[in-house]
């Protein structure tokens, strides 16, 4: 199981991600809006202003306050040390 630091020590599970969004367009505030209504929302942003919006396959939705674009460098970058691990295995 692979983990991704979302920001301050926090980690979300790489494998439950289904989307990682910027929070500035409205659908995806309308999702944030709703979901915490139904309290679905984990705040890991530390009381900074949410860069990014990460949507999981549970429908939870966590606000972070690294840029959409980092989280997704760090999730690529996992991906293509794993493909090294197992050329070194071999």
């Amino acid at each position: 199981m692979k983990f991704i630091n979302i920001g301050f020590g926090n980690m979300v599970s790489a494998g439950r991600i289904v989307a990682i969004a910027s929070p500035d367009s409205e659908p995806v505030k309308r999702l944030v809006r709703d979901a915490k209504e139904d309290s679905r929302v984990i705040d890991v942003s530390c009381g900074r202003r949410t860069r990014s919006v990460i949507i999981t396959d549970s429908d939870h939705i966590i606000l972070s306050a690294i840029q959409t674009e980092t989280i997704t460098n760090r999730l690529s970058s996992d991906d293509e040390g794993d493909s090294d691990e197992v050329d070194e295995e071999e």
